[in-house]
C-alpha cells in the first residue's frame, strides 16, 4: 500500500489525527483575513462586468492581418470604451465592446472596417441590450439566493439547524473569496462565471456533507458515554474523511488547472477563463472551509448545548480520575498490537485506532510462542 494510502488509513481508524477542533481560531482568523482581502478588492476595483450584464456588442471580422493590440486601439478609439479582443481561429478578430448604446453600434462598425480594411458587410455585428443584461444579473441572484435556501432546508432536516447554519456559512465564505478574486485578478464575469460558481458551491456542500454524515453517525447516544467530548468526535470525523478529501479536490483541481493555465494562459482561449477561474478558486476554498470551517463551527455550537457542556465535564472528570489512579494516558497505552479495551472509558479522542469488536481482543493476553 502506498505511504498515503496508509496514512488515510490509519487517519481513518483514528490511530492518528490532527487536531482541527482545537486549533479552530487559527483557521477563522485565516479565513476572516482573506475574506477581508476579497471584500477590499471587491470595493476598490469591483467586477469586470461582460456584456451580457452590462450591455455591449461583439462585432466579428473576416480574416485580417490586422493584430490584437492595434484591433483594441482601433476599437477603443472608435467607441470610447475599454475592448476585448481575441483572435479567432480563422483568422478573423473577435472584439468586445461593453457599455455602448445600441444606436452606436452602426458607427462604430463603420469605423472599424475602415480602419481594419475590411468591408462593414462582412462584419457580424451581436448586440445586447443593458436592459436584458440586468435580466440575467437578476436572475442569477434569483438562483443564487433559492439554492442557498434550499441547502439550509435541507440540511435542517437531513442532520440538524446547527449543521445548516455552518454550511451556509461555508457557502459564503467560498462566494465571497471567489468573488473577491475575479475582482482583485479582472478577470470578466460572464454567465460562465455563475455557472461555475454554482457548481463549485455543489461541489463544497459535497465534501461537507461527507464529514457531516460521519459525524452524525458517531455522536448517536454521545451523551451515554464518558470517552470522548463532543469536538473530539468531530475531530475524528474529519480525519477520518480528510484524504478523501484531498484526494478528490486534487482529482478536480487538475482538469481545472489545464483549462486555466493552459488553454486560458498559454493557448489564449480567454473565454475558458470565464468558467476555469471560478471553478479552481471556488474548488480549492471549498475543500478548505469544509475541513477548517463548517465542522469546527458545529462543534463550537454544539458544545455550547446544556448537554454537551455536562459531557464535557464528565469526560474530564473520567480522564482526572483515572490519571489520579496512576494510570498511563491513553496515548502511550494504545497501539496497532494494542486496540481499544471495550470497558476503556478513558482513551483519548484523536490518537487512537476506532473500537474493535470484543472478539478481536480476545487472546490478546495470551504470551508469544507456541500456538495452543
Amino acid at each position: 500500500m502506498s505511504k498515503l494510502g496508509t496514512l488515510g488509513a490509519r487517519l481513518h481508524r483514528g490511530e492518528i489525527g490532527y487536531d482541527f477542533v482545537g486549533k479552530r481560531f487559527i483557521w477563522y482568523g485565516i479565513s476572516i483575513l482573506i475574506t477581508i482581502t476579497a471584500i477590499l478588492g471587491l470595493t476598490v476595483r469591483g467586477l469586470n462586468m461582460g456584456i451580457e450584464f452590462e450591455g455591449g456588442a461583439v462585432f466579428t471580422t473576416e480574416k485580417t492581418s490586422t493584430s490584437v493590440s492595434q484591433a483594441e486601439k482601433y476599437a477603443e478609439e472608435a467607441s470610447g470604451h475599454d475592448a476585448i479582443v481575441q483572435k479567432l481561429g480563422n483568422g478573423g478578430l473577435r472584439i468586445q465592446i461593453s457599455g455602448i448604446d445600441t444606436g452606436k453600434s452602426d458607427k462604430i462598425k463603420k469605423d472599424l472596417a475602415k480602419n481594419l480594411n475590411v468591408e462593414a458587410e462582412k462584419i457580424n455585428a451581436d448586440l445586447v441590450g443593458p436592459s436584458w443584461g440586468d435580466q440575467v444579473a437578476n436572475k442569477a441572484w434569483q438562483g443564487l439566493v433559492i439554492f442557498m435556501i434550499l441547502v439550509v432546508i435541507y440540511l435542517a432536516i437531513a442532520f440538524e439547524w446547527r449543521m445548516a447554519v455552518a454550511a451556509l456559512v461555508a457557502l459564503i465564505h467560498d462566494i465571497t473569496i471567489t468573488v473577491g478574486i475575479y475582482a482583485l485578478v479582472g478577470f470578466e464575469v460572464t454567465p460562465g462565471t455563475v455557472i461555475g460558481l454554482l457548481t463549485i458551491l455543489g461541489y463544497s456542500l459535497y465534501d461537507t456533507v461527507v464529514v457531516f454524515d460521519s459525524l452524525k453517525e458517531q455522536t448517536k447516544d454521545i451523551t451515554k458515554q464518558t470517552r470522548y467530548t463532543y469536538s473530539e468526535i468531530a475531530d475524528r470525523s474529519i480525519n477520518g474523511t480528510l484524504v478523501r478529501s484531498i484526494n478528490t479536490t486534487v482529482v478536480a483541481l487538475l482538469p481545472v488547472a489545464g483549462l486555466l493555465f493552459i488553454g486560458g494562459g498559454v493557448l489564449g482561449a480567454g473565454m475558458l477563463n470565464d468558467i476555469s477561474l471560478s471553478l479552481f478558486v471556488g474548488l480549492a476554498a471549498g475543500a478548505y472551509s469544509s475541513i477548517f470551517i463548517a465542522t469546527p463551527l458545529v462543534a463550537d455550537l454544539k458544545e455550547r448545548e446544556p448537554q454537551m457542556k455536562a459531557l464535557k465535564k464528565r469526560v474530564l472528570a473520567k480522564r482526572a480520575q483515572a490519571a489520579a489512579q496512576g494510570e498511563a494516558p491513553a496515548a502511550s497505552r494504545v497501539s496497532d498490537e494494542q486496540p481499544y479495551d471495550e470497558d476503556d472509558d478513558t482513551a483519548a479522542a484523536v490518537v487512537g485506532p476506532r473500537n474493535q469488536p470484543a472478539s478481536r481482543n480476545r487472546g490478546r493476553g495470551r504470551p508469544s510462542g507456541k500456538r495452543r
